[in-house]
């Protein structure tokens, strides 16, 4: 951990341009979010979601929390209100989602958080897009309802509206931690851990049963899966997502979500048996094709937002 830290630490961050560190993070956490559908479908079949949630950032913070100092006063409250869109809203309605509708689906219902932190970042953040950028947005988004209308797609309304509503916190969450920020990441994970717990463990104590059971009958895949979720999907991924923020512009950042569908998909196709068709790889080319656009040269006009002192 201590070998990771010069990399992380934002105090220290001063590059806001394009480089190729930021390109192979910005591709290394799509890839480890897409591939974590697959792998939370196989931990939902052993645990309830939001019961699932809690314990995912239990662990998180109980890694974390030794290694990193305490918030300040002035990140106190945006920390709590990052853990509830972040951490509750968006981690609770993505696993009851998940639970109810297939992997890839929700892979690409989710990828509305794009267009969402693209608007939200306009009047939050001052990140005015420049006419590329919405080009690029546009493109991609296309290739994602390219996916929606593969016929094979189980589409179902409750789990797509959880997810829909899952996109939407993630997006609030990622602009309030570029308002706030810089922040450390891993302290910015290790407490937004802490402070998620008890909002979903209330709101699985409310909605859900058969927790404690869920411990005992837990298989060692089932365990296994839990395990990526907190390091590989949590740590590593949100502790890069969160440098990414701080040191790249939104408009820039946001597009490379949208590689998460085709991660997802792929890894549907490798370890679910999931068939492809010619318009699964014609969405997936199309969304490539877009964030691609995004990185053109007139894409360097973007400017980071100043964070507030």
């Amino acid at each position: 951990m201590v070998g990771v830290r010069p990399i992380l630490d934002l105090s220290v961050v001063k590059d806001v341009q394009l480089t190729p560190r930021k390109i192979a993070c910005a591709l290394l956490v799509p890839l480890l979010w897409g591939v974590q559908y697959v792998v939370i479908k196989v931990g939902l079949t052993a645990f309830p979601p939001l019961f699932f949630v809690g314990l995912r950032f239990m662990a998180v913070a109980a890694l974390l929390v030794p290694f990193v100092k305490r918030p300040t006063r002035r990140e106190v409250g945006p920390i709590v209100a990052i853990s509830v869109f972040l951490g509750g809203l968006n981690f609770g309605l993505s696993f009851a989602g998940l639970e109810r509708g297939p992997a890839g689906v929700s892979s690409v219902v989710n990828q509305l958080s794009t267009p969402f932190m693209v608007l939200l970042a306009w009047p939050v953040l001052g990140e005015r897009p420049t006419r590329r950028v919405v080009l690029g947005v546009a493109l991609a988004f296309g290739g994602v309802v390219l996916l929606m209308v593969e016929p094979s797609a189980a589409v179902r309304l409750v789990p797509t509206l959880l997810i829909m509503g899952a996109g939407l916190a993630l997006a609030a969450g990622s602009v309030l931690t570029k308002r706030y920020g810089p922040f450390e990441p891993l302290k910015l994970m290790a407490w937004m851990a802490v402070l998620t717990v008890p909002q979903v463990f209330l709101a699985s104590f409310l909605l859900e049963h058969g927790q404690l059971a869920s411990l005992s009958t837990a298989t060692s895949l089932d365990w296994l899966a839990f395990a990526y979720t907190v390091v590989l999907g949590g740590i590593v991924g949100f502790s890069l997502w969160f440098w990414l923020i701080a040191t790249w512009s939104m408009t820039r950042v946001a597009p490379y979500a949208l590689l998460q569908t085709v991660f997802a998909v792929g890894a549907g196709v490798i370890f679910l048996d999931e068939k492809v068709t010619w318009s699964l790889i014609a969405g997936m080319v199309v969304c490539v094709g877009g964030v691609a656009i995004t990185q053109g040269r007139s894409g360097r006009r973007s400017r980071l937002a100043s964070a507030p002192s």
